[in-house]
């Protein structure tokens, strides 16, 4: 479904991301973890166009992506859902799914995704700013399947966020991989997570993808050596 080859990114003169090659395939669930500063959010960007690369080809169900930007890369098929969330705290929430639908020429929220997020319904007239951090989070990916993705990529979904519902955010995205038929790319350093979500782990360090386990064959000590400080 998404296929990266020899993908390079870089600031000015510093190389963050150097000959990468990813491929995830069709209503797959892949993790990308590793420690701050490894490359993550860079390839995340990346990917969806909001950073340029430097090299390489992107392709996503065989349509290339290299030289499309950000809203195009959206409607050709890629959801975003970046580090911090981003929704926004003074339009309710409501509005915030609709940001997203604007990006694909839709204008009537679904009702699937209120099923989906049952308390997004009950607090569509709220503030998103007025939500909790879990709720926000909820928001942010409502809003990006708003688009209508064919591979949905979560840049650190679990930052702030508490630890019982950590687990509801792991289940929801196995969820809508079943329901929807979509890909799911997510960075992250909490292994639990990982453990609940992916079904495939690739180990990312200094902008290479160096380890790489199918979830259940994967070694967690193993994989935890590489996000220890």
């Amino acid at each position: 479904m998404l296929s990266v080859k020899h993908h390079s990114v870089a600031y000015g003169q510093s190389t963050i991301i150097e000959d990468l090659n990813l491929e995830v395939g069709r209503n797959e669930i892949v993790a990308v973890v590793g420690r701050n500063g490894m490359g993550k959010t860079t390839l995340m960007k990346s990917l969806v166009g909001m950073t340029p690369s430097r090299a390489g080809d992107i392709e996503l169900d065989g349509t290339p992506l290299t030289g499309l930007k950000s809203y195009q890369r959206v409607r050709a098929g890629i959801g975003f859902v970046p580090q911090g969330r981003m929704i926004f705290s003074t339009l309710t929430v409501k509005e915030n799914i609709e940001t997203g639908l604007a990006a694909v020429g839709e204008a009537k929220v679904p009702e699937d995704l209120y099923e989906l997020f049952p308390v997004l319904r009950d607090m569509q007239n709220r503030r998103g700013g007025n939500l909790s951090g879990g709720q926000q989070q909820q928001l942010a990916i409502a809003r990006a399947l708003a688009t209508r993705p064919k591979v949905l990529l979560l840049d650190e979904p679990t930052e702030g966020i508490q630890p019982n519902i950590i687990k509801d955010i792991a289940k929801t995205l196995r969820r809508i991989r079943d329901e929807r038929g979509l890909s799911i790319v997510v960075s992250e350093q909490v292994l639990s997570f990982v453990m609940d979500a992916a079904d495939r782990i690739l180990v990312i360090e200094k902008g290479a993808i160096v380890h790489e386990e199918l979830r259940q064959e994967a070694n967690q000590d193993k994989i935890a050596s590489y996000l220890a400080v």
